[in-house]
């Protein structure tokens, strides 16, 4: 089947290790023409049930490149802008302007990424919350960031 990718952003996820979240983020950027790239290890098995369930049938439809590590990643990836989207941030997501080409990095559900990652991208955000509150979901908050950054681009798919 034909992957129908935008040139818009791309993104990144480091050493996902909820399936779930894994597999929700491949049917969003499926349905959104997003490529995916996957920074490896996993903290589960690849293709597992849990996830193969989360995407569905969409998991055919993802242009996914998934790299043996940080470095591969960084070489891959050498010539965008990678934006970690991050707690550890004070710059709203919704003050950034983004730029066609950039990769939406997210860090791992339990752990992030680590510090010398976050010294190594373009750009931190964050996404304003209530005080007191931890984290949102990581598939929601790709979802907001990534919808900001399409509308910001004018890259949303176009017509069925």
């Amino acid at each position: 089947m034909a992957v129908m990718i935008h040139n818009s952003v791309r993104l990144g996820l480091y050493e996902p290790d909820i399936p779930q979240n894994t597999g929700t983020l491949l049917r969003l950027a499926a349905c959104l023409g997003i490529a995916v790239d996957i920074v490896e290890p996993c903290g589960f098995v690849w293709g597992g049930k849990h996830m193969r369930r989360a995407g569905m049938d969409y998991l055919d439809h993802v242009d996914l490149t998934r790299h043996m590590n940080w470095q591969t990643f960084r070489q891959s990836t050498a010539n965008a802008r990678t934006v970690l989207l991050t707690t550890k941030a004070a710059r709203p997501y919704a003050d950034y302007t983004f730029d066609a080409g950039d990769v939406l990095l997210l860090g791992s559900e339990s752990a992030g990424v680590p510090n010398h990652i976050h010294d190594q991208v373009h750009a931190r955000l964050t996404i304003p919350m209530c005080p007191g509150q931890r984290s949102l979901n990581l598939a929601t908050a790709a979802a907001m960031v990534l919808g900001e950054a399409l509308r910001q681009l004018d890259a949303f798919p176009r017509g069925q």
